[in-house]
């Protein structure tokens, strides 16, 4: 049996995710400023700079494969929730964009980047995939942070978006 996840199914899968996270964000902007915890790799030191790279991921990937000059979000402030995630909006879009112009001969001729000190080559399939995958993974990542410090977000689980219908909701108290 054939299970088909599609790009599109991800792409709205994580814009609901933005969706709600802003909101909680907006509801609990402290959040914002939580650690990021001691053992990371000095890039992010807090939430907030967690969001940010997110979406600063996004926008780099999709100016690289475009050849563009990378988007350096070092100065939007890490708690500024409307800016981190305006940058997202913007990073979305470009996304969104590269799917809809790119011709489909490009999406298997391998690419080659050089990527905080590492030699990449892919795919841009595998990059759009990668990219995808990395923002569930890091709000996953921001979501255990934010309930090791008693903030607890809404569920947020692929099981409960609005992705191929069905439906999810608290059960009545018995």
């Amino acid at each position: 049996m054939a299970l088909v996840l599609t790009v599109d199914d991800l792409l709205e899968y994580t814009t609901w995710q933005r969706a709600r996270w802003r909101a909680w964000f907006r509801d609990h902007p402290a959040a914002l400023a939580l650690s990021a915890g001691p053992h990371g790799d000095g890039r992010f030191g807090s939430v907030g700079d967690l969001v940010k790279h997110v979406f600063s991921a996004e926008q780099r990937y999709v100016q690289r494969l475009n050849g563009q000059s990378l988007t350096d979000l070092a100065a939007i402030a890490s708690d500024d929730i409307d800016a981190v995630f305006v940058a997202g909006e913007t990073g979305r879009r470009m996304l969104v964009e590269l799917l809809r112009d790119f011709h489909a001969e490009q999406w298997d001729s391998p690419r080659e980047f050089v990527i905080i000190g590492y030699n990449v080559t892919a795919t841009p399939k595998k990059i759009v995939m990668h990219v995808l995958l990395h923002e569930i993974r890091h709000w996953a990542q921001i979501a255990t942070l934010c309930r090791l410090n008693g903030l607890v977000a809404e569920f947020q689980d692929f099981l409960g978006s609005p992705v191929w219908g069905d439906t999810f909701g608290h059960a009545p108290s018995r």
